[in-house]
């Protein structure tokens, strides 16, 4: 239970990629970490490491007689939710109401966001270059159409029309979105020069179910990852067995628009952590690539439960469920990086943890996602598995997943670090 109540913190302090970045390196800091700043010389001295660009984290732990014969064990994961991004000129009046203008960030579930008490979180950058967190708290809600004002049987909301929020009666003196974020960054309104802020449910998660089984949050997909990759690696440097291998946490942003920034699984931020690590160790380029061939890397992303209301949706065979176990992700189209040598490398892990797994195919006739697996992969061609923890409403503003499952992921990913 103390796991699961530390989940619902780290995810209540988690509204933005920005904020989840923030807590893990300030967890890991406190756990005896060295911040590395990127224009500084890279430290690969023996002990754990952690760098902080944008919305993106990376850590690594570096064990004592570290040498270039070495591989990486690599948990790749992602920051960012589905939500709704404040856009540039975000002061709207609209028939007497006050609103914010946004954009739609990745693939939300757009009923699932009407008639909740939203934060805008991110970051705010200032004229002098300075960076700030900021969270507004409950400032924003969707409103949804009254019942008698649309007798329709169908739902249909337009991304453009119906999902601006509202935030307050417009009138003289009446704040707005920009002089609320300010006020909470402590700066004036005309000092920011930048921002990136994003809409994120207020409400706190909860523990609930005939036997408290289940947990129900917002951003879970896929902070369930990011926070037990870094329950597991903090394990696994406690566990006084780590072996030789350079043990890595790679928490992505972007993964949700296609990872294709400078902070994404598709843009230089492992690669540039592993070959300056590397290279600190004294590898060349050879060396590095030999590096590489000694790699692995688990991509650590939020799973698909079987549906009660909808089964027909999932494969018949494959019906992964919720307090069953992580789950095995396998795609014959590559959307997952799975292959017969990872998945074996993983159920390894789940055994040697005592650990349940589960698999998780897709419906021939239902459209595959995909993760931060296959393109960790094809950058590197470091041999990767994709699995996760099952949910259910996965991209709602609110998710649901398992107790057990949860504790089980950092048993199983705690395992993969210190198998050998």
């Amino acid at each position: 239970m103390n796991q699961t109540l530390d989940l619902i913190k780290f995810i209540t302090a988690s509204p933005s990629s920005f904020h989840a970045a923030r807590v893990v390196a300030d967890r890991l800091i406190a756990a005896g970490f060295s911040p590395q700043d990127e224009t500084s010389p890279w430290d690969a001295t023996p002990g754990g490491h952690v760098m902080v660009r944008g919305g993106a984290v990376m850590a690594w732990w570096v064990p004592e007689d570290a040498t270039p014969d070495a591989g990486f064990r690599i948990i790749g994961s992602h920051t960012d939710s589905p939500g709704f991004t404040l856009k540039p000129a975000p002061e709207l009046v609209n028939s007497g109401w006050a609103q914010a203008g946004v954009e739609v960030y990745g693939g939300p579930i757009l009923a699932s966001w009407l008639d909740r008490e939203l934060t805008f979180a991110g970051r705010v950058v200032l004229g002098d270059g300075s960076v700030r967190l900021v969270s507004t708290g409950p400032i924003a809600r969707i409103p949804h159409l009254a019942v008698h004002l649309d007798r329709s049987k169908e739902l249909t909301l337009d991304r453009q029309l119906h999902m601006q929020p509202i935030i307050g009666v417009a009138g003289d003196g009446a704040p707005s979105v920009l002089d609320v974020v300010a006020s909470r960054a402590g700066v004036d309104k005309h000092d920011i020069d930048g921002f990136e802020l994003i809409t994120s449910d207020t409400q706190p998660g909860q523990i609930f179910g005939a036997d408290g089984e289940l947990i129900a949050a917002g951003r879970m997909d896929n902070l369930t990852s990011v926070h037990a990759s870094l329950l597991a690696l903090l394990r696994a440097i406690g566990s006084g067995d780590t072996g030789p291998d350079i043990l890595v946490l790679a928490a992505f942003d972007h993964e949700e628009v296609g990872s294709a920034t400078t902070t994404g699984a598709a843009g230089p931020i492992l690669e540039d952590v592993l070959t300056r690590t590397a290279h600190a160790l004294g590898a060349d380029g050879d060396g590095l690539r030999r590096m590489y061939a000694r790699s692995s890397c688990v991509s650590a992303d939020a799973a698909h439960s079987v549906h009660p209301n909808h089964a027909a949706r999932h494969d018949p065979d494959h019906h992964p469920l919720i307090n069953g176990g992580p789950v095995l992700k396998i795609n014959a189209n590559q959307r997952y990086a799975s292959n017969a040598e990872t998945v074996a490398r993983w159920r390894r892990a789940c055994r040697a943890a005592g650990v349940p797994s589960q698999t998780f195919v897709g419906n021939n006739s239902v459209p595959c996602g995909s993760t931060i697996g296959p393109i960790t992969a094809t950058r590197l061609g470091i041999a990767t598995v994709d699995v996760g923890v099952p949910l259910l409403s996965m991209h709602s503003a609110r998710e649901l997943a398992g107790v057990s499952d949860q504790v089980w992921f950092v048993d199983a990913l705690e395992a993969y670090l210190i198998n050998r």
